[in-house]
């Protein structure tokens, strides 16, 4: 994060606006290419191709917040120059605002409505165990023969079932799975909440017999009905 007209609005948390980027972007190129020529070992940061039009000539990123936490950025540029004024970058700051405060609430709302439900009680596992395995190459899941998930989900997935068999743990949070650097979660826009809801709906795909549960704000439930066996492939 910081890389860019978007990554710097990220970073800093305030709007970005640039009425010449052609003439920046060639000046910056033009360094680069002088650099490399003059001292072929220099290790560079990487360059970061503009998203959209192939000469920009005017951009304007604007940050996505709500109560301090970043969303996303909103970004919009033009072939010609001077293209976006004070007024312009007023209207797109009022527009992320509404934009914030709109995810903000349904978010709110979904949380609410899940935790108005029952509580569903603990099982006790029995019959045969399921076998859950991790390949670590791209944290891909399979669960007996069945493929479940992979990437972050699928990483996700194994640290709550390896705390369950471990540590007989069954409750979790957010915010212990934000904090946990061996999950690799970015830290712009993480999408932690779309990632447990695409995991809770395979789970639910696959049988429900491994399920989890919201239980309240950032908050939730590993429900095991089987016993599980563990098995961490290279």
């Amino acid at each position: 994060m910081g890389d860019g007209v978007i990554g710097v609005a990220a970073r800093e948390r305030t709007p970005v606006r640039i009425m010449h980027m052609t003439n920046a972007y060639r000046y910056s190129q033009a360094v680069r290419s002088s650099l490399c020529a003059d001292l072929p070992g220099l290790t560079l940061e990487t360059d970061i191709p503009y998203p959209g039009l192939s000469e920009p000539h005017s951009q304007l990123a604007v940050p996505v917040l709500s109560a301090g936490n970043l969303l996303g950025v909103l970004f919009v540029e033009s072939p010609l120059d001077l293209q976006f004024s004070f007024e312009d970058e007023d209207v797109l700051v009022a527009v992320a605002g509404h934009l914030g405060a709109a995810i903000q609430l349904m978010q709110s709302a979904t949380e609410a409505a899940q935790a108005e439900l029952p509580p569903t009680p603990t099982p006790t596992p029995s019959g045969t165990p399921l076998q859950v395995r991790h390949f670590r190459t791209n944290d891909s899941i399979f669960i007996n023969e069945t493929y479940l998930i992979k990437g972050v989900a699928g990483a996700i997935f194994w640290k709550l079932v390896s705390d369950y068999v471990q540590q007989g743990r069954t409750e979790f949070s957010n915010r212990e799975l934000r904090l946990d650097p061996a999950l690799g979660l970015p830290d712009v826009t993480d999408n932690l909440d779309a990632r447990l809801l695409l995991l809770q709906r395979r789970l639910v795909e696959h049988g429900a017999q491994i399920q989890t549960q919201k239980t309240g704000r950032g908050r939730f439930r590993l429900l095991v009905q089987r016993p599980l066996e563990l098995v961490d492939m290279a």
